[in-house]
């Protein structure tokens, strides 16, 4: 029996018996892409940049997104855009890059100035995600996308792993127990959700809410990279080691990349705890609120 198949029996046996989650390890595999360290500018110390940037060309309008990830009107893309696979996957060769999406090249080509534009853009790659049909599972189980809510010029983007029963049930990101937490913390934090901008790694729930796959969340990346183009936020906050891997193409834990700004693509990054992973390790809540203490520092708001 080969690898693969025998890592998908052991997970419908774990699901079957209820597991819905299992801790992530280390597996040697080979060196992951670094996190360049540059020099902090003044008054920021301990910054580390990742440069994640990508080639893009314009296209033709909106297609639909099918499983082939190829635009229905077949128009050929003149450069590639790069997805960043996420280092934690056992077999990175199994992973196939499918083809933008033309609306998304177009979107990555534009700079938009206004609320009204960046609200448009949304909106089209909005519905494009509403037909996208890539991940053939998500497709088939979910009951809708859940793209992703707030303020279109948001300073604050704030990305999770993927959306649960609740936010498919919705439409939007982080409205059940987890959510809930979440509104605790972002108020506690002196600021307001209706002045940020939240989405997820994914935009359909994976079965179980297990995890999200290796090919799910490049199949799905073109779409948070154009969100975070069309918002260009000045800060984001991942929450999550699922979503910090996949943003920065790191290979450590939540816990190794705390405490510390790293940067994509111009904003300066932040990473701490799930909401949903405090709901099972309250204790856990102790080093969100020091991790909120110091990102809010740097906005110029001391947190008691």
């Amino acid at each position: 029996m080969n690898t693969k198949r025998a890592m998908a029996q052991l997970l419908k046996h774990l699901q079957n018996a209820g597991v819905t989650h299992i801790t992530a390890v280390e597996i040697p595999k080979p060196a992951p892409p670094t996190l360049s360290k540059r020099m902090p500018p003044a008054g920021r110390p301990g910054q580390q940049s990742v440069d994640r940037s990508g080639s893009v060309a314009a296209s033709s309008p909106a297609d639909p997104v099918s499983a082939s990830g190829k635009a229905a009107s077949g128009s050929p893309v003149a450069r590639s855009y790069r997805t960043l696979i996420p280092p934690a996957d056992l077999d990175a060769s199994s992973i196939k890059k499918p083809e933008p999406s033309s609306l998304t090249l177009q979107l990555l080509e534009e700079q938009f100035e206004t609320a009204e534009a960046r609200s448009d853009a949304l909106s089209r790659l909005a519905e494009l995600v509403s037909r996208c049909t890539r991940c053939s599972e998500l497709s088939a189980t979910r009951r809708q996308t859940v793209f992703g809510t707030g303020n279109s010029q948001a300073r604050i983007m704030l990305i999770g792993e993927a959306p649960g029963a609740d936010e498919d049930a919705r439409g939007e990101p982080f409205v059940g127990k987890a959510g809930q937490l979440l509104d605790k913390i972002i108020e506690s934090s002196q600021l307001r959700r209706e002045d940020l901008y939240i989405c997820n790694i994914l935009r359909c729930r994976p079965p179980g809410n297990r995890n999200p796959l290796p090919q799910e969340a490049c199949n799905c990346r073109e779409f948070l990279d154009a969100q975070i183009h069309i918002v260009k936020p000045e800060y984001i906050i991942c929450l999550g080691t699922v979503a910090a891997q996949n943003l920065l193409g790191s290979s450590q834990p939540v816990s190794k990349l705390r405490g510390q700004f790293l940067e994509y693509n111009g904003a300066k990054v932040m990473c701490t705890y799930h909401p949903s992973y405090l709901l099972r390790y309250p204790a856990a809540k102790a080093q969100v609120w020091e991790d909120m203490k110091f990102f809010m520092k740097d906005l110029g708001v001391i947190l008691k």
